[in-house]
């Protein structure tokens, strides 16, 4: 399985599954969530809703992960997950890992060959760069590639670039 950094938008990008950092109710928000939303349209939203009123009633549990259409995206599904908040008197990044292998997981069950990460948990809720870098890489370094054949960070700003850039080559 290869892995790419890029510094792109994540929306435009043209894979099998484009991952969501998304809010435990599946019901759109901000940054990488409300962008997602906002450009898939609401075709996703529809499908959110109907998980909603399902299986997860409840929302989404951090480190799960569940696909839906992506609606206008130039990606055929959107896999969505919940990552954790970072704590500085908990550890979670058990939960960080989960939600790059549980959404791998889906994405090889959706028979998906191209995978697109945003850096998960790394905006509002405050995951340190690097930290999240090392996780997210060694995950889906760790994970069984299955159908998977290229994943793609897609990354915003230089210091994210520099953070999963510098992770990335440690592991070659």
């Amino acid at each position: 399985m290869r892995i790419r950094i890029v510094d792109a938008d994540i929306t435009t990008l043209e894979v099998d599954v484009v991952v969501n950092a998304a809010t435990s109710s599946l019901l759109g928000g901000g940054g990488v969530d409300g962008a997602i939303h906002r450009k898939g349209g609401p075709e996703i939203l529809a499908d959110c809703r109907k998980l909603r009123a399902g299986h997860y009633g409840r929302g989404l549990k951090t480190g799960q992960a569940v696909a839906t259409t992506a609606g206008k995206l130039p990606a055929r599904w959107v896999v969505h997950t919940v990552g954790p908040v970072w704590s500085t008197t908990e550890d979670r990044s058990g939960l960080l890992a989960d939600c790059h292998r549980n959404a791998l997981k889906v994405a090889r069950e959706l028979g998906a060959r191209t995978v697109a990460f945003p850096a998960i948990s790394t905006g509002i809720y405050r995951w340190p760069l690097e930290s999240a870098a090392e996780i997210a890489l060694t995950a889906v370094a760790e994970a069984e590639p299955g159908t998977i054949e290229e994943v793609v960070f897609a990354l915003r700003g230089e210091d994210a670039m520099r953070a999963f850039r510098a992770r990335h080559n440690s592991l070659a």
